[in-house]
């Protein structure tokens, strides 16, 4: 591709008819007539290796700022923006050829998305998907690594889903993608905002650098579903000015739910918008996902989809995941997998399951290592709020000693009375809950979710599905 085909008349340099070999912002995949983008990170600022590029075969680099290369440089106002449009110029715009709804928050994208996704197929389109789960482009499944994926490989995935024909994409659009501008030059059809709770303040440092990342993606949509129950969502629904609804569960929005009852089997409410209101009886249990349902109908009703069909769809959905997930153990006592990695997330799952319990409400957890340490404490504190008995183990320890995380989760009970075990190792954890577990308790597997692994000291992965780890204690219990 030629260079000047690339800059799409954005930029003006005296090397528009240079061919352009490949184009990357990783310093370790430059080869001979490729474009280099400096972009500064966390620990490597790409102008320092600017020059080394070009000696070793870059055709030219993309900076900030004048690094002394002549005509080999080409100067932009923010290099990480920039390489958006050059990656969607490189896979000829395929954002261009697609339809795009956006779900945003803490809490609830994963689960959202899906349902949307779920909706829209059930109707008759081909939709891909971006999450955290995984990638699917119609029914095909694509490994994941990211909730948004870095804008090069976004490209390339938006790429193949126009050519194997998906009409919309339903994306997970993380603070991180919008704060890095991951998601290019993608503008969205709808968007949706789900609440705004701790999380991530190890990397944006405040919460009103979280909600101002967050806030990104509503420049950029033409039609907004936002959670008014939420304060921040309720800032949002101020500030901005594109079309919007607002959606509640606590209250009259323009979506909204009524009469709510929480079950063991599943949820009842009635869904109301405008002046009408549809009776829906739910699988899926839990208040968040009356939320979750009730954003997700906003949308499709916007995407043209009849609410007879969206009421058919919902009632025969199993759920996500990893989200809320009953693992069958044939006993006379309950076993929940949840990704609830958050203190309002871990109140959220355990404050729903709390309704229907008839035993005692258990909950084992941990926190993840390399990520903020503030909301260890706020994490006990929210399980002790509904919990019978909590166990705490680890999470993805990573670099961190896993006792030493636990202990800061700890100073999170002082004061409460709620019982507690510690057990480091998760296996054993959970085994130990199981074996606690009496006729009618419920136990909670909080934080891992959909993840089949655990993360170690350096990167290291190894296998751990928690499905496999409760199927393989059913034998060691003593006829439960």
């Amino acid at each position: 591709m030629q260079l000047y085909e690339l800059l799409d008349g954005k930029v003006q340099t005296k090397l528009e008819n240079v061919e352009i070999k490949g184009l990357t912002d990783d310093s370790r995949k430059v080869k001979e007539g490729f474009l280099f983008v400096c972009v500064k990170g966390g620990s490597f600022d790409g102008h320092n290796a600017a020059a080394d590029m070009i000696e070793k075969g870059a055709a030219a680099v993309v900076a900030e700022r004048d690094l002394g290369l002549g005509d080999k440089q080409i100067i932009v106002e923010n290099s990480r923006s920039f390489y958006g449009d050059l990656c969607a110029a490189w896979f000829g715009h395929p954002e261009k050829k697609l339809r795009f709804i956006g779900v945003t928050g803490t809490n609830g994208k994963t689960t959202i998305t899906n349902v949307i996704k779920k909706l829209l197929t059930e109707s008759g389109h081909k939709v891909g998907l971006i999450g955290t789960i995984q990638n699917e482009i119609g029914e095909r499944i694509i490994h994941t690594d990211n909730t948004t994926p870095m804008v090069y490989d976004l490209m390339k995935l938006y790429d193949e889903m126009a050519n194997e024909g998906c009409d919309y994409v339903v994306m997970e659009v993380s603070s991180f993608g919008l704060a890095q501008y991951r998601i290019g030059p993608t503008h969205f059809e709808t968007a949706v905002f789900t609440n705004l709770t701790q999380d991530h303040l190890d990397y944006h440092g405040s919460m009103e650098n979280y909600y101002q990342a967050k806030r990104m993606l509503f420049d950029r949509c033409d039609y907004a579903v936002i959670n008014t129950d939420d304060e921040y969502g309720k800032r949002l629904f101020s500030e901005i000015d594109c079309e919007k609804s607002s959606y509640r569960c606590c209250g009259r929005g323009d979506f909204y739910a009524d009469a709510i009852k929480l079950r063991a089997g599943g949820t009842s409410f009635w869904l109301c918008c405008g002046e009408k209101s549809y009776q829906l009886n739910l699988v899926m249990i839990g208040m968040f996902n009356v939320a979750n349902v009730t954003a997700a109908v906003a949308v499709g009703m916007k995407a043209g989809i009849g609410i007879e069909k969206m009421m058919e769809v919902l009632e025969k959905y199993p759920g996500v995941r990893g989200r809320c997930e009953v693992i069958p153990t044939g006993k006379d006592f309950t076993v929940i997998c949840d990704y609830a990695h958050t203190p309002d997330a871990l109140e959220n799952i355990l404050s729903s399951v709390k309704e229907y319990t008839t035993g005692r409400l258990m909950c084992l957890f941990g926190c993840g290592g390399n990520r903020d340490r503030t909301k260890r404490p706020k994490m006990a504190s929210a399980a002790a709020k509904y919990a019978d008995l909590l166990i705490v183990t680890s999470d993805n320890p990573r670099d961190e000693d896993p006792e030493a995380i636990i202990a800061e989760i700890l100073t999170g009970l002082d004061g409460s009375k709620v019982p507690y075990e510690v057990v480091i190792d998760r296996k054993a954890a959970i085994l130990k809950g199981m074996q606690l577990a009496k006729a009618g308790d419920v136990l909670v597997l909080a934080g891992k979710g959909h993840e089949d692994y655990q993360i170690l000291a350096g990167g290291m992965h190894i296998h751990m599905d928690e499905r496999e780890i409760v199927k393989e204690c059913l034998p060691l219990l003593e006829c439960k």
